[in-house]
């Protein structure tokens, strides 16, 4: 890789001492700044063998170098992640993302997007906490793009979720390779897509007759669903589980009965929520969803509806990916493909 396709926009900005949109709009000779300033930029973008691309160019012509990111997940479980994933891609590009909870507030969805508009936006990107529901606001007919990333979309806008058919697929393969026959999936309640999903893939490799426990996403739902399989006499050799908390009460019960994870019971989760995979004891081997990626291609997308480019409306599915740790055997943190992996993968 040449030196200048290493440079980024970002690295102009800072070196010069200057935000990333007003080294955009200095490059671009658009904006108002000092004539001092916008030459400070141009030096230190050739001194550093800055090159922007043809992107970045036809954007700060016509737009304004934000995108609104619109999200009732004000816990930030799925947004924060969406949300770095949508500055990486926004961020060569000079464009900068601004963020507004809305709780599940129509009026206060209404205020954030006048805003958005008044401030004349590049695009919107609605995210939420499920996939199968929509924001308490509608965004349809707005004159600005908008995509939509973990959250439900109308039917011809452009929706981005994870697949996870495929990711709960991936981590019943990984149990049934490792030798495991007598699995059980323990999840979140049945009203959700998701756990509908996961639980569907679950029963297509073990058959109709594997058993399914639907419950709350908490660590409590896992101790009592392990309390009731071992009430019930049942003695699953694995347990796949709908979300890492769930796993992490499943592996807090086994151990106070003194079963053995990873030798006795093997312990999937769902999410790979670094705070909870990595402090379960042993570290939890779970499917990372890959949301990051996912803003990612929400950004990639949003900035080619923004310079007009046609895409193609529909939902698409990206793929998860098994992260294993200890819970099943692992030693090193590896993905599925056996490389090793980082902390956040």
């Amino acid at each position: 890789m040449s030196r200048a396709e290493r440079i980024r926009i970002y690295d102009v900005a800072r070196v010069a001492g200057v935000s990333v949109a007003t080294a955009s709009k200095a490059l671009n000779d658009t904006g108002r700044m000092t004539a001092e300033t916008r030459q400070r930029v141009k030096q230190t973008a050739a001194a550093l063998g800055f090159r922007p691309n043809a992107m970045a160019r036809a954007l700060v012509r016509q737009r304004s170098f934000t995108v609104g990111l619109l999200t009732n997940d004000t816990y930030g479980r799925f947004t924060l992640p969406v949300m770095a994933g949508i500055s990486e891609a926004l961020v060569d590009e000079g464009v900068s993302v601004f963020l507004c909870g809305i709780e599940d507030d129509a009026a206060l969805g209404k205020v954030h997007v006048d805003a958005m508009l008044d401030k004349q936006v590049d695009g919107i990107i609605a995210s939420g906490k499920r996939i199968d529901r929509r924001l308490p606001i509608e965004l349809s007919n707005l004159p600005v793009p908008v995509v939509y990333a973990f959250t439900e979309g109308p039917e011809d806008a452009i929706t981005l979720v994870s697949d996870d058919e495929q990711g709960a697929r991936s981590a019943v393969e990984w149990l049934v390779g490792l030798g495991r026959r007598r699995i059980v999936h323990v999840t979140g309640p049945a009203s959700f897509a998701s756990a509908a999903a996961r639980a569907a893939a679950y029963r297509d490799i073990v058959g109709s007759e594997g058993r399914v426990l639907h419950g709350s996403w908490s660590e409590a739902w896992g101790h009592e669903a392990l309390d009731r399989l071992w009430r019930e006499g049942e003695r699953p050799d694995a347990i796949f589980c709908g979300n890492d908390q769930i796993a992490r009460g499943v592996v807090d019960a086994l151990r106070e009965r003194g079963v053995r994870v990873p030798e006795d019971v093997s312990v999937v989760g769902f999410d790979n929520w670094e705070i909870v995979a990595a402090a379960t004891r042993p570290p939890l081997t779970t499917v990372d969803m890959n949301l990051k990626e996912l803003g990612r291609e929400a950004g990639r997308l949003v900035l080619e509806l923004a310079e007009g480019k046609p895409v193609k409306p529909g939902v698409r599915k990206l793929p998860c990916k098994l992260v294993v740790r200890q819970s099943c055997g692992g030693g090193a943190e590896k993905d599925r493909d056996g490389e090793e992996a980082g902390p956040g993968a």
